[in-house]
């Protein structure tokens, strides 16, 4: 069994964009409490960790001085400091009081992630609060004030390591692809819908790269209700053999369960089998892994994904029957999905035509 850390701090979820935002830190807490109750934590093998803050040193890998000052200001109430400008306002991005802690926490739990894992003490972290991929160096975007990605793939890359980072959350990874655009010291991958029908609308798979960074940057789009029999093969076609050519020092992945076929915001089609399917493919590339949060917005998913994705990273396995003090606070009755989406089988064809030319011309980019 890997050494595992699990990063986590009750101050990750005690404030947020407000009760009609679909970001909701309840999901972060259900996770923790749902990992508590099948004792995961207990494990010899595994570390629980509080996340601590960022330093602004530290946001300044990927962020810039002013845009730092701008969030901390408005996190303290501060009146006629500019927000639209900076994406910040009503909308995707609210302000909320406490907003500059909430975030820093997420990126200094990736940097302790990462820390942990460079020293030697862990093989696998999971940073829950983190996979926050949307925002850009002076402007927030997706619920994404400050980029934990982006500082903790920028940091790592600093230390001398090469980067594969792979991103399963339904919506283009587009902030951290930016952040490294150029560059060939680290591969981003994104699988995710569509940008034709979906939020950032990004993500193509003619967006290679450039200079130095040409064919490091990876997209695979999906139409929209693309299934787990169509993905699966495809994630199998295209990340393990780009990853292992990489052949890098350390595996990012952004662990968004967005994909799955009952959350609000989006429109593929994945169970919780398929997540942990990914999760194990995950594993099995990663010399050393650091596991990110990101998207997921239905309650009942989200807590259910993310401990099947902690067992994998940990080598536990846990009873499918939900803790019975967990179901009694939150309902539900199985770890994992006991139904599966339907899909109209002329619908299906079309989406395997469609994937199938998709997958055709990444192989042609990237040499595959």
């Amino acid at each position: 069994m890997r050494r595992a850390a699990f990063i986590a701090s009750p101050e990750e979820w005690a404030a947020g964009f407000g009760l009609q935002h679909p970001l909701k830190p309840e999901r972060l807490k259900r996770t923790f409490e749902l990992l508590q109750a099948y004792d995961a934590f207990a494990a010899p093998n595994v570390r629980l960790v509080p996340a601590r803050m960022a330093t602004e040193a530290e946001l300044g890998y990927y962020h810039t001085v002013e845009y730092i000052d701008v969030v901390r200001r408005l996190s303290r109430g501060e009146r006629g400091v500019p927000q639209a400008k900076y994406g910040l306002g009503p909308g995707d991005n609210p302000v909320f009081p406490g907003m500059f802690e909430v975030y820093g926490l997420a990126v200094g739990g990736a940097l302790v992630a990462a820390e942990l894992l460079l020293s030697g003490e862990v093989d696998v972290a999971f940073n829950m609060a983190g996979g926050l991929h949307h925002g850009g160096p002076d402007f927030a975007s997706g619920f994404c004030i400050f980029s934990d990605a982006s500082v903790v793939l920028r940091w790592l890359v600093q230390q001398g390591l090469r980067v594969a980072y792979v991103d399963i959350d339904v919506h283009h990874g587009d902030g951290v692809q930016a952040a490294f655009y150029d560059s060939d010291r680290a591969l981003t991958i994104s699988l995710h819908e569509c940008g034709h029908f979906l939020f950032p609308g990004t993500g193509f798979v003619d967006e290679i790269g450039v200079g130095a960074g040409k064919g490091y940057s990876v997209n695979l789009p999906f139409p929209p209700y693309t299934d787990g029999s169509i993905y699966l093969p495809a994630f199998e076609a295209i990340v393990p053999p780009l990853v292992e050519r990489f052949n890098p020092d350390l595996l990012v992945t952004q662990l968004g369960v967005d994909t799955h076929y009952r959350d609000p915001l989006a429109q593929l089609c994945l169970t919780t089998n398929d997540h942990l399917r990914l999760f194990e493919r995950l594993e099995s590339l990663a010399p050393r892994w650091l596991a990110l949060g990101g998207g997921g917005y239905d309650l009942g998913v989200v807590p259910r994904a993310w401990t099947l994705a902690f067992g994998v990273m940990s080598g536990q396995s846990f009873p499918d029957q939900l803790p019975a003090s967990y179901r009694e606070k939150y309902l539900g009755e199985w770890l994992s999905d006991r139904e599966t989406p339907l899909i109209n089988v002329s619908d299906q064809a079309r989406i395997d035509r469609e994937v199938d030319s998709t997958l055709s011309e990444l192989k042609r980019l990237h040499r595959l």
